[in-house]
């Protein structure tokens, strides 16, 4: 020890050329962090990257080629959106998708104009932003249309389900035209209801929006050269996985001549399991969406799964006859399928409205700290002028708030607008409902603007769109209000649409604000693109939605290929409204209680061991989906989510960087594959072969029959 201590203290003849050396040493690495600072400063000024480029004019950024572009990529995102929410009702964020292919389809465009000397404008990053907003509102109407939840539970199909079509024939069948009167009356609300607060939430208070910001940080990397160098490389990746996504949709249809049959109905762990809904069902649409969502999500989804399948349904199914009547069909709500639906429901009630009002709640504090800190000083809260990136950071926010104001939308603008589609609707809304008065909406568009503001606010902090909590609010308040004696489930359910739309919308809108605040895009481009998309959707989807209504005759029927698990959900919502709790089996409304609160107790949990932990516990509103429909499309996450899971351990960043275009590539291709699906079956064309699974048993049974 003492030995040691000499030698670090030992001084000899090389003393001085020992000492100019390390203070060598030291000024170069002062040196090389000076630069590294200016790098990353550098990096940070995003806006000084392009700052050589000319910002073109807001009519400028509204080119034809966009919204052609926009058109097509609505109408595959809108078969997309449909099918999953048909499905299973779980729709992953296809922004970086309709982003990815927006810049590639214009970047063809336009390198091809170029070539031959007639391209009279560049791609900009504006255009490009103007294109992903478009995208995202028309097939965001395919959501927010309630073609999978309200509007399809308003029809016949899911009232039988119910035995909710009496004599007073409380239902509404699906058509096009009411469907595409009804979207073009409640759809641009949400629109008018939050521009007037774009500078308060974006310059003043500095929202987050998270998606928004990725989305912008997205765009804006397409148009640097490396950017767009990945982008390409990304294109090809989306396209390799979209045509092996639509073969493959394409040879499964080969096999699925019949019920259970084909590779969905494949038994991957036994006969029994199958029973039970446990099974891989070799789809590559749900592959993509695992591999897109947090790997939580799937989690939770497979607990679930697991939970209901796996242990509740068969305890539940061995006190039939005592609980509810044995000789009932398997869709009667009065039976297991009571459980099924009402356990879901009050999980996913129990889980909304505890986000409702913690949402709420950051709200209110937010906007409390936001005010008190703005009489108290100018300099938003969140800019650290002592970090070596302020001058950067300042620069980048004065050249976009410096954008973003100069196209101002006027205000009058945005009340006379919602002022005469509020009257549009209130006058035409009772022709399409009759049971929804004009007072009912009266009312909704009364308070609506105040939901709109807290949904889009508590979005800009927390990046969660509570659009259907929101719906659900007004399908029990509006029911309630109606009573069962004047059509109130139908009424319950409308006006869920009218508040779901107008709260969606205006969320959606002030995320598109965000991302062309961080891309240079105007306000005004951002507004006319949202409502164009809106008008798009309005069209797109009511066709898309009639598309599968027609060809599929089982469509929303349990257990078929399209069950459309929410429209019952939603439809029983508003029964549940209306009636009360007489239509609950025995004991079910105890166990709703009980999973009602353990739904609030596990989000209690999940906030209070803080955000690292709480990845680890399964998110309720997950856990419930699988409740009606069966974990097979689980483990079909679980498996995109090992995949990534697997590749981010070999190869972190690629994994990163090509994850979500593999993802989406799985998604879009199957999803593309419904279009002509449906066509095949609306021409009467059948699967050739039905393979199917027996047990032997059964097949022995088969074979002699067929000997005989």
């Amino acid at each position: 020890m003492d030995h040691k201590r000499d030698e670090e203290n030992g001084l000899d003849g090389n003393y001085n050329s020992e000492v100019e050396t390390e203070h060598m040493k030291k000024m170069e690495k002062e040196n090389q962090e000076e630069k590294e600072e200016e790098e990353e400063e550098e990096e940070m000024s995003v806006e000084r990257i392009f700052e050589g480029k000319e910002v073109p004019s807001w009519r400028e950024q509204l080119t034809v080629r966009a919204f052609v572009v926009s058109f097509v990529l609505s109408v595959l995102f809108t078969f997309i959106v449909m099918k999953l929410n048909l499905t299973t009702g779980i729709i992953p964020s296809l922004n970086v998708s309709a982003g990815l292919l927006g810049f590639f389809f214009v970047s063809v465009w336009t390198k091809f104009l170029d070539k031959s000397g007639l391209l009279k404008q560049p791609f900009t990053r504006q255009e490009n932003t103007v294109i992903q907003t478009c995208v995202v509102a028309s097939s965001g109407i395919a959501f927010s249309g309630g073609f999978g939840s309200y509007l399809f539970g308003m029809s016949q199909a899911i009232a039988k389900q119910s035995e909710n079509a009496g004599g007073n024939e409380e239902y509404k069948n699906p058509a096009v035209a009411w469907m595409i009167g009804f979207l073009f009356v409640v759809s641009f609300l949400g629109l008018f209801s939050v521009v007037p607060l774009r500078k308060i939430m974006i310059v003043d208070f500095k929202l987050t929006y998270p998606s928004g910001t990725a989305t912008a940080h997205l765009i804006n990397s397409f148009h640097t050269p490396q950017g767009a160098k990945l982008a390409k490389k990304q294109v090809r990746v989306l396209g390799k996985y979209f045509s092996f996504s639509f073969l493959w949709g394409f040879f499964q249809w080969f096999f699925a001549a019949g019920d259970n049959c084909g590779f969905a109905g494949f038994p991957t762990f036994g006969l029994k399991a199958y029973k039970y809904k446990f099974f891989f069902d070799f789809s590559a649409t749900y592959v993509g969406v695992g591999m897109i969502c947090p790997h939580i999500v799937n989690i939770s989804l497979l607990v679930g799964g697991i939970l209901s399948w796996g242990v509740m349904w068969p305890l539940i199914e061995t006190r039939k006859g005592d609980w509810y009547p044995a000789d009932l069909p398997s869709s009667n709500i009065r039976g297991l399928q009571g459980y099924k639906i009402f356990i879901a429901i009050a999980t996913i009630l129990g889980d909304g409205l505890y986000n409702f009002f913690k949402v709420l709640g950051q709200t209110l504090l937010g906007l409390f700290y936001q005010l008190q800190y703005k009489n108290m000083s100018g300099v938003p809260p969140i800019e650290d002028r002592s970090s070596p990136r302020s001058s950067s950071t300042s620069y980048n926010d004065t050249r976009r708030t410096q954008v973003f104001l100069k196209d101002q939308i006027p205000t009058s603008f945005a009340i006379g607008g919602y002022i005469a589609i509020a009257a549009i609707s209130m006058a035409t809304l009772p022709h399409i409902f009759p049971q929804l008065k004009w007072y009912y909406i009266l009312v909704i568009y009364l308070v609506a603007p105040t939901m709109a503001f807290c949904n889009a606010y508590g979005c800009g902090l927390t990046d969660w769109s509570l659009a259907s909590t929101y719906g659900k609010l007004a399908i029990f308040s509006i029911g309630a209000w109606a009573g069962a004696a004047h059509g109130g489930v139908i009424a319950g359910l409308a006006a869920c649409g009218v508040m779901m739309n107008i709260v969606s919308t205006a969320s959606d809108l002030m995320q598109d604000f965000k991302t062309g605040y961080l891309t240079l895009a105007s306000p005004r481009s951002m507004f006319v693109s949202q409502f164009i998309g809106t008008a798009m959707g309005c069209v797109i989807s009511p066709c898309v939605f009639w598309l599968f209504y027609k060809a599929f005759d089982d469509l929303g029927q349990s257990g078929s290929e399209y069950p459309a698990p929410y429209a019952l959900v939603y439809h029983n919502m508003a029964v549940l409204g209306v009636e009360g709790i007489s239509n609950l089996p025995k004991n079910c409304f105890t166990l709703c209680c009980v999973f009602f609160g353990a739904a609030i107790l596990v989000n209690l949990v999940r906030d209070a061991v803080g955000r690292k932990r709480a990845q680890f516990i399964p998110i309720p509103m997950a856990m419930a989906i699988p409740f009606y429909l069966g974990p097979y499309f689980a483990i079909d996450m679980c498996v995109g989510s090992l995949i990534l899971f697997i590749w981010q351990r070999i190869n972190k960043a690629k994994a990163e960087a090509f994850g979500p275009a593999v993802a989406s590539g799985l998604i879009c291709g199957e999803g593309i594959w419904t279009l002509p699906g449906s066509i095949l079956a609306l021409a009467g064309i059948k699967q050739p072969i039905c393979m199917k699974f027996l047990s032997r048993a059964t097949n022995a049974r088969v074979d002699k029959f067929l000997g005989a």
